[in-house]
């Protein structure tokens, strides 16, 4: 199995750009708070709370690595009215709603659009954040990402700097913590599943079904709106480590399950921030129960690995 390090999500940007990715329509009408974590202040989006301290009030900067589904929406009225007038000086003729939403938003005289919409992430199901980007010029990333056809399996991937909760009048009064992102993958489920490098020995046939049950265990996990270390450690690893998925294919065709995930602090941390990711398998008829693990260091924005998938040992 090749354990090197390999960057899936480029890969899937050029499958999603085949393929076509997708928007949600935007929504007038008042949405609920409910966030999966709140949090701190960030350097550049203003607003309540002191630039990138932690809510332990350490100082230190809070980082996000989530995974989940971003949606333009209108904050107001106004803006609303205004897309609508947008509308109107474009050949709509035969395009859906969401070619038409994207179709409007790509045009270069109508760049402005883009920043009077509001832009969520939602994990679960949940609106999670809402996003800016850290540099102007990346605001078309937000464009991109919602793309011209919605899919239930669409996903975004979201890298940034978590800052303060938005105020009620920027998206209508949600009220979810702002990301300033610096970095947005998105694609869909078969293009990220395509993209994993596929061990030799393993079929396809085999392998497919392994990662996608792995994802799906990883994003589905409680609470994870990768805003953690331990949860930006399993969210970088599923996007970026193509050996959890290869190992997983490999259990399943030995007859074991996957029973466990795990993230610990490691024996290595002092001055860096550094986590164990702990896979547990079991066997199927003897209950046997091996452990493999990654080491990872999510002491900055761009979580990277430390150590390459070895068997675990419990202490």
């Amino acid at each position: 199995m090749n354990e090197q390090t390999e960057t899936i999500a480029p890969a899937i940007e050029q499958s999603a750009q085949a393929n076509g990715v997708r928007p949600a329509p935007p929504a007038p009408e008042t949405h609920t708070s409910a966030a999966i974590a709140p949090q701190a202040g960030c350097p550049t989006c203003g607003g309540a709370g002191a630039a990138g301290v932690s809510p332990n009030g350490t100082g230190m900067p809070s980082f996000v690595y989530a995974i989940g589904r971003a949606e333009a929406r209108f904050p107001n009225l106004a803006a609303e009215k205004e897309f609508a007038q947008a509308i109107g000086r474009t050949d709509t003729a035969g395009k859906t709603d969401q070619q038409t939403f994207y179709a409007v938003l790509s045009r270069r005289e109508n760049r402005y659009l883009i920043r009077q919409l509001c832009w969520v992430l939602t994990v679960q199901g949940l609106e999670t954040y809402l996003l800016a980007p850290r540099d102007p010029g990346d605001i078309d990333l937000l464009v991109e990402a919602i793309g011209q056809a919605a899919s239930p399996n669409d996903i975004d991937v979201v890298i940034g700097m978590r800052g303060p909760i938005a105020p009620p009048e920027m998206c209508n009064g949600l009220m979810v913590p702002i990301v300033v992102f610096d970095q947005i993958y998105s694609f869909d489920r078969a293009g990220l599943i395509q993209a994993i490098p596929k061990p030799d020995k393993i079929s396809a046939e085999q392998f497919g079904p392994a990662a996608e049950e792995l994802f799906n265990r990883i994003i589905q996990m409680t609470d994870n709106a990768g805003a953690t270390d331990e949860h930006r450690a399993l969210n970088y690893l599923a996007m970026r480590y193509p050996a959890i998925y290869g190992k997983a294919a490999e259990e399943f065709g030995r007859d074991f399950s996957l029973t466990g995930v795990e993230v610990r602090p490691s024996p290595l941390s002092s001055t860096r921030n550094i986590v164990d990711v702990i896979f547990s398998y079991t066997n199927r008829n003897t209950d046997f129960t091996e452990k493999f693990f990654v080491r990872c260091d999510t002491t900055e924005e761009f979580p990277f690995l430390v150590t390459k998938m070895s068997p675990y040992y419990d202490r």
